[in-house]
């Protein structure tokens, strides 16, 4: 452990009050309540704020408390946080891994000020420098002159930072991310403000005559305003920026390992559908022939729900072991939707009613589950009415917001917390219990969330959205790489046969591929004149398991989010200073379009690279990462270093594959395999230079990995003077899982 003193400038007064910031921070005490019962409350310090009285400037003490990360204390922080709700357990060793720059030089003009309750950040920017991440954005990937507040929310008409996931954490293209860890409402602007005493002022001009005028000078900072009495600062460094979000995800405790079955694909039935019913939806599956693993029950498997009864509905499920029990036997498996409210006079709310906030939500109360006690009923209720009985996991429905009809902040809490703070943590609450449950049971789940935000990188869920634009679906997908946080571009509905296969496409090269067709009754073939390139799309999902199993695993063990923005590629961002003085698009198209916003394209795993085609479309432009690349369906060489155009008919989304890219793939199949199956598996191999694959395989189902119980093999294509492949693959353990009989290899590229 070493700590690094950063001084501010010297011609500010200062009186320090920093120190490293320890990891878990609660003072619990228990109280009598006349209630007619006595509880356990756990009461966070965050209840009673200290408002300053005095303002608190000056230097800033890091400590590096694992290789890359640094943390600091400002003020006096708040005892809730993310990571207190979230406890991840980073991964020490895998952290101590990877290679490190040091501590970033830029940290040492950062300063801070604590007044009046409030908390101020200011980060120096670079004039070239590029920020991403800070939450999940629709419609933008590069926050540079940006306004956010980071406030959990639906996601509106509006890029201001009310989203499903608003998460603190940012990356920059100068290789280091950064996390302000605080509960509240955070406002950023991200070279946006111009201090009067900034060492880099931009240049004053004259509007009437310069037509170099603009609305948004130059700005060389990051301003953050926290609202409480300290913040606590985490620093990864690089060197590039994928190091320091591998560095963020993997202290947080790594990526979610899926079971297998969630990687297959999901159809959510109509609302209010009976046990008959998806009993023959099942069976219209298999007789059409299309892929399925899930079926997702939507409000009305439940007694009452808006707010939530957690019972079920015996008139439409009458048996729900026995229907749970056929359809498992059937390779099928059951979510349920819930959302958070409780209705008075439930048997759930009965034993929850002295834990729940002042405000209602739809007339039902709002349990404040950072208490134990609470946490634990819950639990034991779906333990006893769902997870026995063969449930698989949740979807969490209304857990991120929308003022008309969410507690407000002057809402109060048993544990002392208020409105805000509750708003920014109730999704990792709600999916912290529901992991724990699962986890004690030694059962992997797989579910979906409406929010998430920093510390919940490791939970089992997708996030989802109401908001339902294609193109804002995918720069999403884009930007979820860079927050630690999974996406699915989820299919409900479509105006047209075209609109559908090609949401139907993309959901396919997504966390979770999935229909909701929960208020429209669509299925897979309700455009029957584009069923067989749906159908095609869903079946080639499936023959890729291998692969976006082993990107999963990259994701827990190592940090590499499996879908990411082409940004993140090495070299992407690298401009030479002679590319520099030729940033046009008639000098140097390649160099302009990639330091261009690029939100409609996407990494996908390792090797492959997405670029979506929408309704209406019969071509676009792709920017390829640099090197060689390959069309995935013929091998085809596409290009190098250049901007190419994708032409591509209603049956194929665009994908591509890097020079020595290793896709490993099995033959068509209606399920993910189960554990203990065995299937061949080939491997297809693009390009002409030496490549690698890490083969990922585990039980698919218990918690066996994380005591070591898994094979993650390496599968490797070199090539002798005269053109020969020579393959090699690294010893299988046979006392782990391993679920491929044999291994072939297909060589795509076209002489």
């Amino acid at each position: 452990m070493r700590n690094i003193l950063i001084q501010s400038p010297a011609s500010r007064l200062c009186r320090p009050r920093i120190s490293f910031s320890s990891r878990w921070r609660h003072v619990g005490v228990t109280i009598g309540v006349t209630l007619g019962v006595t509880i356990g409350v756990t009461f966070f310090s965050a209840c009673s704020p200290k408002i300053s009285e005095t303002t608190d400037s000056g230097s800033i003490v890091f400590s590096e408390s694992l290789s890359g990360v640094w943390e600091a204390k400002v003020g006096e922080p708040e005892a809730v946080d993310y990571l207190t709700v979230s406890k991840p357990i980073p991964k020490k060793q895998a952290i101590t891994d990877m290679p490190t720059n040091g501590f970033p030089e830029f940290a040492q003009d950062i300063e801070y000020t604590v007044k009046n309750g409030k908390t101020y950040l200011r980060i120096p920017l670079d004039r070239e420098e590029k920020i991403y991440g800070l939450g999940m954005h629709f419609r933008s990937v590069q926050q540079r002159g940006k306004i956010k507040r980071l406030h959990m929310d639906h996601v509106g008409g509006q890029e201001d930072g009310r989203t499903h996931a608003p998460v603190p954490f940012y990356v920059s293209s100068k290789g280091y991310g950064m996390l302000i860890n605080a509960a509240r409402y955070i406002d950023v602007w991200v070279g946006t403000a111009v201090r009067k005493d900034s060492d880099n002022p931009p240049v004053v001009r004259d509007r009437n005559t310069d037509r170099n005028w603009s609305a948004a000078p130059y700005s060389d900072a990051i301003e953050i305003l926290i609202p409480a009495d300290g913040v606590e600062l985490i620093l990864f460094s690089g060197p590039e920026m994928m190091d320091a979000i591998k560095r963020y995800n993997l202290f947080c405790g790594g990526g979610p390992m899926p079971p297998k079955w969630g990687m297959g694909f999901w159809h959510r039935v109509p609302t209010l559908y009976s046990d008959m019913q998806v009993q023959a939806e099942v069976l219209q599956f298999e007789e059409h022939g299309f892929p399925l693993d899930v079926i997702g029950l939507e409000p009305g498997w439940q007694s009452a729900s808006y707010p939530c009864t957690y019972e079920w509905d015996q008139s439409r499920w009458p048996n729900p072991e026995k229907s749970m029990k056929e359809l498992d036997e059937q390779g099928v498996k059951i979510n349920l939707w819930i959302n958070p409210y409780i209705p008075p006079g439930s048997n759930i709310h009965n034993k929850l009613a002295d834990y729940t906030g002042s405000h209602t939500v739809w007339a039902g109360e709002v349990p404040d589950y950072t208490l134990p006690d609470a946490r634990g009923l819950l639990q034991e209720h779906f333990k006893s009415n769902h997870l026995d009985i063969g449930v698989s996991g949740y979807k969490i429905d209304e857990v991120d917001g929308y003022d008309a009809w969410l507690w407000p902040d002057v809402a109060s809490f048993p544990s002392g917390l208020d409105g805000e703070q509750m708003r920014q943590i109730y999704a990792l609450q709600m999916m912290a219990m529901i992991n724990e449950s699962f986890e004690e049971r030694d059962q992997r789940t797989w579910g979906l969330v409406r929010g998430n935000t920093a510390g919940g990188n490791r939970f089992p869920f997708v996030l989802y959205s109401d908001h339902y634009s294609h193109q804002n679906f995918i720069t999403a997908l884009v930007n979820s790489g860079f927050n630690g946080v999974l996406w699915t571009p989820e299919v409900r509905n479509s105006p047209t046969g075209e609109e559908w296969v090609r949401r139907m496409q993309t959901s396919c090269f997504s966390p979770m591929a999935t229909i909701n067709a929960w208020a429209s009754g669509t299925k897979p073939w309700s455009f029957p004149e584009v069923y067989e390139e749906v159908k095609a799309a869903a079946l080639l999902r499936l023959q890729l398991f291998p692969y976006f199993y082993s990107a999963f695993a990259d994701y827990h063990f190592e940090g590499i989010p499996p879908f990411r923005a082409v940004q993140l590629e090495k070299g992407f961002l690298d401009i030479s200073e002679e590319e520099k003085g030729t940033l046009d698009g008639e000098k140097n198209p390649y160099a302009l379009a990639r330091q261009r916003e690029i939100k409609d394209q996407y990494m996908a795993g390792p090797n492959l690279l997405v670029a979506p085609l929408y309704a209406g479309e019969t071509s676009r432009k792709v920017v390829l990462p640099p090197g060689k690349w390959f069309d995935f369906y013929t091998g085809e060489f596409v290009g190098e270093n250049e901007v190419i155009i994708a032409e591509h008919g209603i049956d194929k989304l665009p994908v591509y594959v890097r020079d020595g890219g290793m896709i490993p793939m099995i033959p068509e199949t209606l399920h993910t395999p189960s554990d203990g199956e065995q299937v061949p598996l080939t491997f297809r191999i693009y390009g002409t230079a030496p490549g690698e694959f890490l083969l990922y395989d585990d039980d698919g189902t218990s918690y066996a990995y994380a005591s070591g119980r898994y094979n993650r093999v390496k599968v490797s294509i070199e090539y002798s003077e005269s053109g020969e492949a020579i393959s090699k693959i690294d010893a299988v353990n046979p006392a782990y899982p391993w679920a491929y009989q044999e291994m072939k290899f297909e060589f795509m590229t076209l002489d």
